[in-house]
């Protein structure tokens, strides 16, 4: 065998298909896009359009809702307390708020509030100060090893108007204390000298 008699496979590789060459090729007058129209055209995004009468999508009745007023809490499981107290992430002796368990990267964020689980087994006593509540298996869990679970109310974000308003009120007692502050009184001006009076000389 020689180098220039090497090929590869018959049928592996195919050439690359000539298209607008001619109607004689198959793929010459429109290069099998068929003809003119919005499918003939790159940058076409179709999926779910039908033509302009109403689609599926919109065709098929609602179902549930979205409430905009309910919490996301982030859940916490007892072997992940466990798993910490272990670790020395957090001090069981101490109250455990969830400030210190997002502190210690127990939990990533506390959002609405953090709950407690009761997915696995806890064997330290800890005192846990957190908003989100807790199920009773986890509660009767922290209580068996000795701990005690508190649901204490979650901080509310400062609302934006309010600190405008403060900011507003701020500013209208530093003017109302630079109004009452004394003005200091201006040098009197001195008096300019009269000019005299040029007499025109007398006629002869």
């Amino acid at each position: 065998m020689k180098l220039n008699e090497l090929k590869p496979k018959a049928g592996s590789v195919t050439g690359k298909m000539r298209v607008g060459r001619g109607i004689g090729s198959g793929k010459g007058k429109t290069a099998g896009k068929g003809h003119k129209g919005q499918k003939a055209r790159s940058g076409v995004a179709i999926n779910g359009f039908e033509g302009g009468q109403m689609p599926l999508y919109r065709r098929l009745p609602k179902r549930g809702f979205n409430n905009i007023f309910g919490k996301k809490y982030v859940t916490l499981s007892l072997s992940r307390l466990q798993e910490a107290i272990d670790k020395k992430m957090i001090d069981p002796k101490k109250p455990v708020d969830e400030t210190a368990l997002v502190e210690a990267k127990v939990v990533r964020r506390k959002k609405d509030g953090i709950r407690l689980l009761g997915n696995g087994a806890i064997k330290t006593g800890v005192t846990l100060k957190i908003s989100g509540g807790a199920t009773k298996s986890a509660i009767a869990a922290v209580e068996k090893a000795g701990g005690k679970v508190e649901i204490v109310e979650a901080e509310k974000p400062k609302a934006k108007a309010e600190t405008v308003k403060k900011e507003a009120a701020s500013a209208a007692d530093e003017k109302k204390a630079a109004a009452k502050k004394p003005a200091a009184k201006k040098p009197a001006a001195k008096a300019k000298p009269k000019a005299a009076a040029k007499k025109s000389p007398a006629k002869k």
